[in-house]
């Protein structure tokens, strides 16, 4: 006879926070102009939703953005668009958040767009932290400075307030820490960013060919 707790079967969301494509990737001006920058992150955007959207792991992803025309391509990607109406990332990812817990999410991950490594396949990797029976539980992937932090899973999803921004992942592992949440720190694909000019180049080989100077 089965495990009942095996049966039982965990609904994962995706919270996908993306800010306005005006400006965007400003600290890349040293290397690409306002149309190449639009261009890069449109693509990550793309790639980071279609990922998400693809995996047989996650139930939905919740697309949160002041942004009309990212509202449009994550409809077109079949995710859910959410208009973000608060400033700041952090209560744009809460909006996200409390979407996904009113529609029964048991976990959530949340997932910026400058990953140029973001794969089905890497975002899967970060799910599996799940078969873990601890809870409440957080897992980070820190990027690969050791500083902040790139994808951040939560269950339940409200396991911690979130701190995106300047030393996240020390902000977040404390939070966890102040929770009493098992917390698991993980490494992979997902550590490298797109911030600055030396992200870029280390990208190159993933991301189509741009002229960095």
């Amino acid at each position: 006879m089965p495990n009942a707790a095996a049966s039982v079967r965990r609904r994962v969301f995706a919270v996908i926070p993306v800010g306005t494509l005006a400006g965007a990737k400003s600290r890349l001006g040293a290397v690409l102009d306002a149309e190449e920058r639009l261009e890069l992150t449109v693509d990550l955007a793309r790639a980071t939703i279609s990922s998400a959207v693809a995996s047989p792991k996650i139930d939905e992803v919740i697309v949160v953005t002041p942004d009309d025309a990212v509202r449009r391509l994550a409809e077109d990607l079949g995710a859910r668009p959410l208009r973000q109406r608060d400033g700041g990332l952090n209560r744009g990812i809460d909006a996200g958040r409390a979407e996904a817990l009113a529609a029964g999410a048991d976990a959530v991950l949340i997932l910026p767009i400058d990953l140029p490594d973001v794969s089905t396949e890497a975002i899967d990797a970060v799910l599996a932290t799940l078969d873990d029976p601890r809870r409440p539980l957080v897992a980070i992937v820190p990027d690969r400075h050791g500083r902040g932090t790139n994808a951040l899973l939560l269950a339940p999803p409200d396991a911690i307030d979130t701190c995106f921004g300047g030393d996240s992942r020390a902000a977040h592992a404390e939070a966890a820490r102040d929770a009493g949440a098992a917390l698991v720190e993980l490494d992979g694909p997902l550590t490298l960013d797109l911030d600055t000019p030396d992200d870029l180049l280390l990208a190159e080989r993933i991301l189509r060919p741009v002229d960095v100077g």
